[in-house]
């Protein structure tokens, strides 16, 4: 007779298969038999458990470790966290583009503007290094360019001005085609005078749009006796009255008109 004895561990780690074999030869040694055979099976079992205990199998994928600097401990590195360094940019080291200057923007960009006696122009012309220049407008009103000789600028835009240029280059024969180009570096021509009782008096550059109040503000407010009620405003014949306390205050706000190049605010 044969008897056969199968103990299945927990997991499908592995199965202990005891095979006794037995022969009738009574009850009492059947008996004997089987608890010997039960006894090496949970023997076998039992060691097969602990050995798998001791090695457990991983299932997941360890990090790679990167070392950290200050603490001198390892730290897993993210996932996206960048182990190659061949994308990061470098920084500029070659001395022929660390010696090229930027480019600067000119002082006016409006092509409205109207040139002015001393004005500072840069006038470039392509192809001809010996025609370009930074030269000041006169006060009469003209400037002196190599090759031309004299040309008038004032009451010009910068693209009137190149246009005249251009002409008189092709007139002398000097360029058939011109490229010419005039930039307004400084603006000097646009200028409003304080007069009276002010901290800062004289000329002052309106470069941008300003009020009468703004131009009191630039001139570092008021002396002691300065009668602030009769501000006035000259602009050739014309007077305009301006009371400053009366448009701190939100009063007569129409008083506070932009300046013009030319005017004179006196503050008695």
């Amino acid at each position: 007779m044969l008897y056969t004895i199968e103990h299945e561990l927990e997991g499908g780690v592995g199965r202990v298969l005891c095979v006794v074999c037995l022969w009738q030869s009574g009850t009492k040694s059947l008996r004997n038999i089987m608890k010997v055979a039960i006894r090496s099976a949970l023997v076998a079992a039992f060691s097969l458990i602990l050995c798998t205990a001791g090695f457990p199998q991983s299932t997941s994928k360890e990090s790679p470790i990167s070392a950290d600097p200050q603490s001198g401990t390892s730290a897993p590195l993210m996932a996206n966290q960048a182990v190659s360094t061949a994308d990061t940019p470098k920084p500029e080291t070659d001395p022929a583009r660390l010696g090229q200057p930027t480019a600067k923007p000119a002082t006016n960009s409006d092509p409205s503007y109207v040139i002015g006696a001393e004005d500072v122009l840069g006038i470039s012309v392509w192809g001809d290094q010996r025609l370009s220049c930074i030269c000041v407008v006169r006060p009469d009103g003209r400037i002196s360019l190599a090759l031309i000789g004299e040309i008038t600028a004032t009451g010009l835009t910068p693209g009137q001005l190149e246009t005249a240029i251009a002409d008189q280059l092709k007139a002398k024969e000097i360029l058939k085609r011109p490229e010419v180009t005039v930039q307004v570096n400084q603006i000097n021509s646009k200028k409003y005078f304080l007069q009276g009782e002010v901290m800062k008096t004289g000329a002052f550059p309106l470069v941008v749009p300003t009020t009468v109040l703004e131009a009191l503000v630039n001139a570092g407010g008021f002396k002691d006796f300065a009668n602030t009620k009769k501000i006035e405003v000259i602009r050739g014949k014309d007077r305009f009255k301006f009371n400053y306390k009366d448009v701190i205050h939100g009063k007569h706000t129409e008083e506070n008109i932009t300046l013009k190049p030319g005017d004179i605010i006196i503050v008695p």
